[in-house]
């Protein structure tokens, strides 16, 4: 059967489309095993001398070339945990009052000016939290925080010692802040698409509003917040400049406290990579990065499985 001409320029586009997408792809494929293997290059003198104690060990003395990266992989995972744990109730509450209580104005509104937090950058919130956040810090939460939690056993010693407002707590808030309008963005819009005979059905039955959102809005939601966060932790793994400003920059000890001035990896990065004099030196601030890459992929890695399985549970993201 003959084809006409205007279906054979149709079939030409959708094969030339389809051939930009498969190259755009595979492209950012190619471009992440690059930048790996960029790393590895660039980090190989580190590697083979420190081998795994690079990942577990304390010092790090540019003076006798001794580098461990056990403290910024530990700042690295509490900031990042923590400003997780603090944002999630700010997000996933904001979302749902959004979505399910606030007049569609208001909530036009109010989703607009959250998400402008996106736009603002990385050393405006650091400066911010240098001039403004790490003296309330020092002045007023840290104080109350290690008078009231301070002499509980165990969960104590989270909040001890002195308080200098630049520590591990501050840069914990401040990433909470940054990732906060991006989990509640996501969030939001998942939960926007369950269905709406969903919930009309539970409040037929008799339920109550937080019935509703407790049995029909949140299980068939819960995937995607996850993922939402995920994508948060992600932002709050990587981020540089704002917890440079905040987190002291000062101390290579592993302590419980939050109180304590520390690293993550990518402020030492951007603290030190000027400072790189010698070649050593330079492989194990690139090693840094590669660890970094390594830490993001893993927890990328675990959000999936996370995800995947909420999935599996009744209501969990499936559509009933």
């Amino acid at each position: 059967m003959a084809v006409s001409a205007s279906e054979a320029g149709t079939q030409r586009g959708e094969r030339s489309f389809k051939g930009l997408v498969t190259i755009t792809a595979f492209g950012m494929i190619v471009l992440l095993v690059a930048v790996i293997v960029l790393l590895f290059l660039d980090s190989r003198g580190a590697i083979e001398k420190f081998g795994f104690s690079f990942l577990y060990t304390s010092e790090w003395d540019p003076v006798f070339d001794n580098y461990g990266a056990a403290p910024y992989i530990f700042g690295t995972i509490v900031t990042s945990l923590l400003a997780l744990l603090l944002a999630m109730p700010f997000a996933v509450g904001g979302a749902l009052f959004i979505s399910e209580y606030a007049p569609k104005t208001i909530g036009s509104i109010l989703s607009f000016i959250i998400e402008l937090l996106v736009a603002i950058p990385s050393v405006g919130f650091g400066l911010w939290g240098l001039f403004v956040l790490a003296p309330f810090m020092r002045g007023t939460v840290d104080p109350v925080l290690r008078n009231l939690i301070g002499p509980i056993p165990i969960i104590g010693a989270l909040f001890k010692g002195p308080t200098i407002g630049q520590d591990l707590l501050t840069a914990s808030v401040i990433l909470a802040i940054m990732i906060l309008p991006t989990i509640l963005a996501l969030s939001r819009e998942v939960i926007a698409q369950v269905p709406r005979l969903q919930k009309e059905g539970m409040l037929a039955l008799g339920a109550t509003d937080w019935e509703t959102l407790r049995k029909a809005v949140l299980p068939y939601a819960w995937g995607g917040i996850v993922g939402a966060a995920m994508l948060g932790l992600a932002r709050a793994i990587g981020e540089t400049m704002a917890v440079t400003m905040v987190i002291g920059n000062s101390s290579q000890q592993i302590s419980a406290s939050l109180f304590t001035p520390g690293y993550t990896i990518a402020s030492a990065i951007a603290n030190q990579f000027t400072e790189a004099d010698t070649p050593m030196y330079f492989s194990a601030i690139v090693e840094l990065g590669l660890v970094l890459l390594v830490v993001s992929a893993a927890f990328s890695i675990l959000a999936r499985v996370f995800v995947r399985r909420i999935n599996r549970l009744p209501g969990g993201g499936q559509a009933q």
